[in-house]
């Protein structure tokens, strides 16, 4: 297959157009989550969703849906039990064969999250809505108050699709970054907080030494859609250099955002990086682990 048709066949199982998403709507077999949120105001996007929505779309909570129990060492959003993330996609109907569409308002920082987290469990079919609510209301598609259809999906887990980087593996390329056999660390956070200069979120401002910064928005073109895949590619092959997917963490905050960074490597045809879940609010709940602050060297 041919590199253009790799990025084509990415494209197709990795987001969605309004279009495509329109000529889907009602079929028994798409599953529409919402994952609308706001870190300062978690419950916000709760009374978005009622207030109007994509009919027949479920809403997915960041942090009661989306993430499990903190333990004040686990970062802000860890990763839920896959047991307990399986009961609640089968709460929301979805099945082995669903195609699952997941949405936000916030240029798919928060759907890429449900996006990563069902391939984690091995569903492949799962996409974003590329401009997510926002587009839909602009191309002026119905909405809805009215409650989701309930039933109970038959969703199995089945070998992971996404590679999970503990800890211990990110403090060893942290050690040894820049020399042979060390996984190359990217940090989708904003510059200022990756440089250290703002932090409104965690308790400690900086960076992991070693990290370099790929800001998620830099995946978006001016109108908040993904830019193209070849795009993409060439931009995270410069980051990449001479190493594979493979070799590469990704992380942000708390394990959400970076999901845009994985979303887009997808995209460009790069699959096989690693997610750090705790990422940066896990990494300084150790004071002995080291911060740096200022840009990358």
């Amino acid at each position: 297959m041919s590199q253009a048709a790799e990025s084509a066949q990415c494209v197709s199982d990795a987001i969605i157009d309004i279009a495509t998403l329109r000529s889907l709507w009602g079929a028994p077999s798409v599953r529409i989550l919402d994952c609308r949120h706001d870190l300062a105001q978690p419950d916000l996007g709760w009374q978005q969703y009622r207030q109007g929505r994509i009919p027949g779309a479920v809403f997915a909570h960041l942090d009661r849906d989306l993430s499990g129990k903190k333990t004040g060492f686990n970062g802000r959003h860890p990763l839920p039990r896959p047991e307990e993330l399986v009961a609640r996609l089968r709460s929301w109907g979805i099945d082995t064969t669903s195609r699952v569409v997941a949405y936000d308002a916030s240029q798919g920082c928060y759907a890429a999250r449900a996006w990563w987290l069902l391939r984690w469990l091995g569903h492949a079919n799962v996409a974003v809505l590329d401009g997510g609510w926002p587009a839909w209301i602009a191309a002026g598609c119905p909405t809805s108050q009215a409650e989701a259809p309930t039933s109970t999906g038959s969703f199995e887990p089945r070998p992971a699709l996404a590679a999970v980087a503990p800890v211990e593996t990110v403090a060893e390329s942290s050690r040894n970054a820049g020399q042979a056999g060390a996984k190359l660390l990217i940090d989708a956070r904003a510059p200022d907080r990756y440089e250290g200069r703002s932090e409104t979120i965690d308790p400690v401002a900086g960076h992991i030494p070693g990290a370099i910064n790929r800001f998620w928005k830099q995946n978006l073109s001016s109108d908040g859609r993904f830019k193209p895949p070849a795009q993409l590619r060439t931009e995270y092959e410069t980051l990449l250099l001479d190493r594979t997917p493979q070799e590469v963490i990704v992380h942000c905050g708390s394990g959400v955002i970076a999901c845009h960074d994985l979303l887009a490597m997808h995209l460009a045809g790069l699959q096989g990086a690693a997610l750090y879940p705790g990422s940066w609010s896990e990494w300084i709940a150790e004071p002995s682990r080291p911060v740096r602050r200022g840009p990358a060297p």
